[in-house]
């Protein structure tokens, strides 16, 4: 089940987010970010200076105590004012909070957890490659044991790390042993991306451009063996660490995203179509207009209820993947929908970036596609729920 009264603790988190918007997120700022595709550090410091960043983390690490339906409705929140802030958030809280917690050696949770609580690290994910897209267990880049098993070397290149150019970690999925056994030789390794040997290359996008989404190439990359994320124990077994929570969460964040954005869109174009009139009255009072609008709201509500019922189910612990899958599934290609019909109801002027609508629009054309194509979710939802084939 879900609630239908947002507690109070989400509500003032809400509250917090929006003043900081307002005093750091412009109209303005966010062009001028979008255009430069780079959002400075220093914002995303002064946002973790309220300590959200610790919303993943257990307190004997410097956390505030693990609560993915607050990360998730801080996504949410920050994604109405544009995804610059959210992507950076996600970086610290998601990939680094909760993996670290969930899968990280005890070392690791009280060297690091600390640092993602005060938003002093982010993390990037190397999942897919150049030949390797959904099937993450096909991964061709490499990882080799030293002898002594006190150094690794890795060789490869990961396609798609969003924010590797401002990251100080990669996380990347690699193999580690013989291809014949593909689901049992996986590592998940924590490489700081300023090691020698790593090339970035930017890969130019249409959305989310803030997230400087790159190829991050390994050529003879060595690390010390404590960055095997687990330690020494995680080695081999990387594909249990990601099939476990790891990805269930990761489609929640994206989730969110997608929510925010459509939020963001939704309010612009309702308020526009008040203000703007034609025929001698405002566009809402043309029932097409109208219709547009409140099919679109009602959708967009059918998401909130879809994505907070499934982050509910994470933070109990409770098995989630369909509900998750059936929330990344429906979310991303509805908010898609209610984006680009709130632009319809701007006209000409949800296509120039006088408005945020034009970057709305391309910021929600990836939704569908990142943190697992809605195909590739159509496909778990039938495999989870044993659907004879």
């Amino acid at each position: 089940m879900y609630f239908t009264a947002e507690p109070e603790h989400i509500s003032m988190l809400r509250q917090m987010v929006r003043s900081f918007a307002k005093k750091e997120l412009s109209p303005e700022k966010l062009r001028a970010w979008d255009q430069a595709c780079e959002v400075p550090r220093e914002v995303f410091q002064r946002f973790a200076q309220t300590g959200v960043c610790g919303v993943t983390i257990d307190e004997q690490y410097g956390g505030s105590g693990r609560d993915l339906v607050a990360a998730v409705a801080i996504i949410d929140e920050l994604a109405r004012h544009g995804a610059a802030i959210a992507g950076p958030f996600i970086h610290c809280a998601f990939y680094g909070g909760v993996n670290i917690s969930e899968n990280g050696s005890e070392q690791q949770k009280q060297t690091l957890l600390p640092q993602l609580a005060r938003g002093e690290l982010l993390m990037a994910y190397g999942l897919s490659e150049p030949n390797v897209g959904g099937d993450l267990a096909a991964v061709e880049t490499t990882a080799t044991l030293s002898a002594d098993s006190t150094r690794v070397t890795i060789n490869g290149t990961k396609r798609w790390c969003t924010g590797a150019r401002f990251a100080d970690f990669v996380i990347a999925l690699v193999r580690s042993g013989p291809t014949e056994e593909k689901y049992r030789n996986l590592s998940m390794v924590m490489v700081p991306l300023t090691t020698p040997g790593i090339e970035i290359i930017d890969i130019d996008h249409v959305g989310l451009r803030y997230a400087r989404t790159c190829d991050v190439v390994f050529d003879n990359v060595e690390i010390d063996a404590e960055h095997i994320l687990g330690g020494i124990e995680g080695w081999n077994k990387g594909w249990n660490m990601l099939a476990s929570e790891a990805l269930d969460v990761e489609k929640l964040e994206i989730s969110s995203v997608a929510l925010g954005i459509a939020h963001a869109a939704m309010d612009e174009a309702w308020e526009y179509a008040q203000q703007r009139r034609q025929f001698g009255k405002p566009i809402s009072a043309h029932q097409s207009v109208r219709h547009d609008l409140v099919e679109a709201r009602t959708k967009l509500q059918a998401c909130d209820h879809m994505l907070y019922h499934a982050a509910h189910l994470a933070q109990n612990r409770e098995p989630c993947s369909v509900e998750t899958s059936m929330a990344k599934l429906f979310i991303g290609d509805t908010t898609l929908e209610i984006v680009l019909k709130c632009q319809q109801v701007m006209g000409a002027y949800g296509c120039t970036s006088e408005y945020a609508m034009e970057r709305h629009v391309r910021d929600i054309l990836v939704m569908p596609i990142v943190g697992g194509s809605s195909k590739i979710q159509k496909n778990n939802i039938a495999a989870r729920l044993r659907l004879s084939q």
